[in-house]
């Protein structure tokens, strides 16, 4: 059998395209969307601590906010110990914390005064309920406005937002910035109402027995939106929005209501070590179960690349062991600047495409075009960093 060995006859005109790859992110949209959300983050947490010194005083104030650190740094050790294997960007958590911190907070201030204003506006008609604002509105309002931050951050950085450890991190920062705010104004409340045995108190009950308590309501809408990740789009993690807020506003009404119910010191230590340490030890397991997932999701997938080529079976196995990071990680301190640098970028990468890999498999058909660009580039991101790292120009290395 022979075939035409013809030339193809040109076009006698261009051609149209039915399809453009997308381009990658532009750095400057990104850097400015950044700015942006952390500038008026920030402004909110102005605003914030213009109205706690309206009441505290500035010398309150800065008493309240000296003490509200100190949990507060206990807080973000615990995240960043979470998220150690897949560090998020730094803006992305600075924006966290500030939303929480500023954004909630005021959305909280505004919803109340909202109330207020009504009740005021009846009559008489209507009363205010500590009970009903304790379990019911705070719970509500301020569960929303801090998993409402991770969604607009799941939404903004899609690609950096890999699984459910992420949506934990970046929950568990949003909450850790409203509880440093908050804590301020408990603080500084005792201590004008009480003297330092009342700010003593109310310390050792905020600052010491329930530091986390914020980080673990918020973090089950993290856990969904993360959950969302690897199953759905933009618009599909609305619902997961919606299911992971249930439980964080039920916790939260739980962990409200128990200070309302339990009258005494010793009724309220009994629920705590009962019903809240239980709960935090379980979050922990969840927490170290999601950690060794990433590990394996990383390992699966590098090794599928491994298999193409891409990585060898030695490599994968620094990249998807704590050990082995640590040991490629300790070399590159002895190295020039670099290749140090290099080294924490192929880690880096290595990582991101495993998680990229991960997406694209879970949505089989439905993989969106920006992972498999973004897949390409993270590949010649490696290219290169291996390149530097073992001192070899790229265009010499076969991968």
């Amino acid at each position: 059998m022979t075939f035409d060995q013809s030339p193809v006859q040109p076009s006698p005109e261009p051609v149209q395209p039915v399809w453009t790859p997308p381009k990658a992110p532009s750095r400057a949209g990104t850097l400015a969307l950044a700015v942006t959300g952390i500038t008026l983050a920030a402004l909110a947490l102005l605003l914030v601590f213009v109205y706690l010194a309206s009441f505290l005083g500035t010398s309150g104030l800065l008493v309240s906010l000296l003490l509200a650190l100190i949990p507060l740094t206990a807080v973000l050790f615990a995240v960043r110990w979470i998220d150690r294997w897949d560090p998020e960007p730094r803006p992305a958590l600075w924006f966290a914390f500030l939303w929480g911190a500023g954004v909630s907070v005021v959305t909280a201030l505004i919803f109340d005064l909202g109330v207020q204003l009504t009740i005021r506006a009846s009559g008489g008609e209507l009363v205010g309920n500590d009970l009903v604002t304790g379990v019911v509105q705070a719970p509500i309002v301020e569960e929303a406005a801090k998993g409402f931050g991770v969604l607009l951050i799941f939404w903004a950085i899609r690609r950096h937002f890999d699984g459910p450890v992420d949506g934990i991190v970046y929950a568990a920062t949003i909450a850790a910035g409203f509880a440093f705010s908050e804590n301020i104004q408990y603080f500084g409340t005792a201590m004008a109402d009480g003297g330092p045995g009342v700010l003593g108190v109310t310390f050792l009950l905020r600052g010491v027995f329930s530091p986390f308590a914020h980080v673990m309501f918020t973090a089950c809408t993290g856990l969904a939106l993360g959950i969302a990740a690897r199953r759905t789009g933009a618009f599909g993690a609305i619902g997961y929005f919606v299911i992971g807020l249930i439980p964080a506003v039920l916790l939260h009404a739980l962990w409200n209501g128990a200070s309302l119910v339990f009258v005494g010191d010793s009724a309220l230590l009994r629920y705590y070590v009962f019903v809240q340490v239980p709960l935090f030890i379980g979050a922990i397991l969840v927490v170290n179960l999601m950690r060794r997932q990433e590990r394996q999701v990383t390992q699966a997938r590098l090794n599928e690349y491994s298999a193409a080529g891409w990585f060898t079976p030695e490599e994968v196995a620094m990249l998807a062991t704590a050990a082995g990071r640590r040991q490629a990680l300790a070399w590159a301190t002895a190295q020039p600047p670099g290749r140090q640098a290099a080294m924490r970028g192929f880690i880096t990468d290595a990582t991101r495409l495993a998680f990229a890999r991960e997406r694209m498999l879970n949505a089989g058909a439905g993989a969106r075009p920006a992972d498999r660009s973004g897949e390409a580039r993270l590949l010649a991101s490696l290219r290169a960093n291996r390149a530097v790292v073992i001192g070899t120009p790229p265009a010499a290395r076969r991968d």
